[in-house]
């Protein structure tokens, strides 16, 4: 995980495992979940196809062990607002659109599979 973190680009499209405590998971669908190295501010998130996977909602705090592709999105501002607006609104949390100051990259792991400890 702290590879990945630290140096992400030249992973980017390469199958990687990353193994870190898990500090969100999608309150909807179990869809994603956030993983983070040690107890670090940085996190990765893991995402599959809605139903491909179901990460557990308990799941936060636990440690998991994630594979899968890692992928980069460069995002305006516009886009970074309207996925963070989302990801508020699935998380049931409130959301200010003034939060967000420019646009982003996100790198993100395309979950092949998890277990979680």
């Amino acid at each position: 995980m702290a590879a990945v973190l630290a140096k992400p680009e030249p992973l980017v499209g390469k199958v990687v495992q990353v193994k870190g405590k898990v500090t969100e998971v999608c309150q909807m669908m179990g869809c994603w979940m956030a993983l983070a190295y040690l107890d670090s501010a940085k996190v990765l998130r893991v995402k599959v196809n809605d139903g491909d996977i179901v990460f557990p909602k308990e799941s936060v705090g636990k440690v998991a062990i994630a594979e899968g592709t890692l992928s980069k999105r460069t995002l305006t501002r516009e886009q970074a607002v309207a996925a963070a607006r989302h990801e508020a609104e699935e998380q049931g949390r409130k959301f200010d659109p003034k939060s967000i100051k420019s646009g982003a990259v996100v790198y993100q792991l395309n979950g092949l599979g998890a277990v979680i400890q």
